[in-house]
């Protein structure tokens, strides 16, 4: 006669949680290389705090239209725009998205600001 098994073999189960263990710490320091770097400026003299900052602001609407000194702007339009306008306002460009627009159109608005040569870009909800 036969005898029941009446034990779990809990060996499998303990090989997963270990493998399981060994791919999280492989993958854990490269979850902390994401992100912008940020520089933080060390000397700042006062005849730059002083003066008015010259900031192109760009709005973009809930319906994700951009507005560029008060006049709208279409997405195609909007690299050329910018790369003409950004001469005039050397300390970067500030956008002002609508708390329903899009987040492809803020995005797409930052890529042209790059590719437009704009060195410092700000963010504002309104």
């Amino acid at each position: 006669m036969r005898e029941t098994f009446n034990e779990i073999n809990i060996t499998p189960l303990t090989d997963i949680f270990l493998v399981l263990l060994i791919i999280m710490m492989v993958i854990a320091p490269l979850l902390d290389k994401q992100g912008i770097s940020l520089t933080v400026p060390e000397n700042v003299e006062q005849s730059q705090i002083d003066k008015e900052p010259q900031i192109l602001t760009v709005l973009v609407t809930q319906k994700d239209k951009y507005f560029i000194n008060n006049e709208e702007v279409s997405p195609d339009m909007l690299g050329t725009v910018l790369s003409k306008e950004i001469k005039n306002y050397p300390d970067g460009l500030l956008i002002q998205a609508d708390g329903d627009s899009t987040h492809g159109a803020v995005v797409r608005l930052m890529d042209k600001a790059r590719y437009a040569g704009v060195k410092a870009i700000s963010l504002d909800q309104i």
